[in-house]
């Protein structure tokens, strides 16, 4: 079987480790999420954090901290690569501290600028519940009419254009403000800076001449760099697939699709350059056959996180689905996903956790961190624990005799 985790956010995490145990995960994915991007990590930091999660209170179920989810890779390392030398050391510092404590996982990944990115943190769903959502149309009303990124009026035809602006046009100085803090500054666990509108321009600019070659060079050198020490260390990197996987704002994208996998792990073979097989951002686009990706990639993968997405009729939008639904056949995946961690010793199965659960219930009338609410969750972790168990019988076990 796969082991099963969860993400934490520490400490001020509106939803406690309590509500782990209670989900029944047995791994806590999280990071020290107060670093900026490009600090380094201290042991001393490191086994800290480590014990809020492992030091467990007298009568508790024990948990245990195996993936680190993210040590951010600074932009200083997309825009020259290992040329970045402070940048490159203070990461291998904090893989070091890591693997010092004994976690075997790094999640990361290599979008520029932006991490993660929705439009809507709480979009209406039939049922009375709200889900993340990606609306094409209002993204292209924040880069057209918001940002007003040069050169922008190319990324976009005609229709988008003016479907772009009449959105704009009905929105509130409120509804501007919102979704600018949505795309520009952020979202939970993102990897990458929080940035005002002016920083966000600079941010972009300074990418101009990184290209989708550039970039995939410059991350394949810091590979280079970082694969033996962690291979030496018995760590396993794994790169989180680009969300959405296309371009935004014209910046370039390495992580999208299978052919881009395949080029990184040609370029930096060593067995510790694995991948987080994320299902939801992988299946934004309709050419990613996911299921088959997982059987190329298999001894690659380390960590999944396992949500569906629902692509709309525009092609481009899209929102998170429940995690039996949407778009991700995750049948198929699961049952790939369970031979290969079968396959392995006990100590590195594929740990997987329920990703961007949907807000409901009791959660829609108390804070929390957008996609990472506690019931939400707790419903796709109890779906894919009975997708796995009973994909995990033998054949007719339970048949009538």
């Amino acid at each position: 079987m796969m082991r099963e985790g969860w993400r934490w956010f520490g400490p001020k995490d509106p939803v406690g480790l309590d509500a782990v145990r209670q989900a029944g995960a047995s791994d806590i994915v999280s990071a020290l999420h107060g670093r900026l991007p490009g600090e380094a990590w201290s042991p001393a930091e490191v086994e800290a954090h480590k014990a809020l999660i492992e030091n467990t209170p007298p009568g508790r179920t024990k948990l245990r901290w195996s993936v680190v989810e993210s040590i951010p890779v600074p932009d200083a390392i997309k825009h020259r690569g290992v040329a970045a030398r402070a940048a490159v050391d203070s990461w291998i510092a904090s893989l070091e501290a890591v693997a010092g404590a004994g976690i075997r996982i790094v999640c990361y990944n290599v979008m520029p600028v932006v991490d993660w990115t929705r439009t809507d943190l709480d979009w209406p769903l039939p049922n009375g519940a709200t889900a993340l959502r990606f609306d094409h149309t209002r993204f292209a009303a924040f880069d057209l009419c918001i940002l007003r990124r040069p050169g922008a009026e190319s990324d976009y035809s005609d229709v988008e254009r003016d479907e772009a602006r009449r959105a704009f046009e009905r929105m509130s100085e409120q509804e501007i403000a919102a979704l600018s803090r949505t795309i520009a500054a952020g979202l939970p666990g993102a990897a990458t800076d929080s940035l005002d509108l002016e920083g966000f321009r600079d941010s972009l600019a300074a990418y101009r001449g990184v290209d989708s070659a550039r970039l995939r060079a410059n991350i394949v050198s810091f590979l280079e760099k970082v694969t033996p020490i962690a291979e030496e260390r018995g760590v396993f990197l794994t790169l989180h697939p680009d969300d959405p996987p296309r371009p935004l704002f014209g910046l370039p994208r390495i992580a999208s699709t299978a052919r881009d996998y395949a080029a990184l792990f040609e370029a930096a073979p060593s067995p510790a350059n694995g991948m987080c097989f994320c299902t939801g951002s992988l299946g934004v686009r309709p050419d990613n056959r996911l299921a088959a990706m997982a059987r190329r990639f298999a001894s690659r993968i380390h960590f999944a996180h396992l949500r569906s997405t629902l692509r709309e009729a525009d092609g481009k939008s899209f929102h998170e689905a429940e995690h039996l639904r949407g778009d991700v056949d995750m049948v198929a995946v699961m049952r790939v996903l369970l031979r290969e961690s079968a396959s392995r010793p006990s100590d590195r199965a594929i740990v997987f956790r329920p990703d961007h659960g949907h807000r409901m219930l009791d959660d829609l009338h108390r804070p929390v961190n957008p996609g990472y609410s506690a019931i939400g969750r707790l419903k796709g972790l109890a779906e894919l624990r009975g997708l796995a168990h009973a994909l995990s019988q033998p054949a007719g076990k339970f048949a009538r005799h």
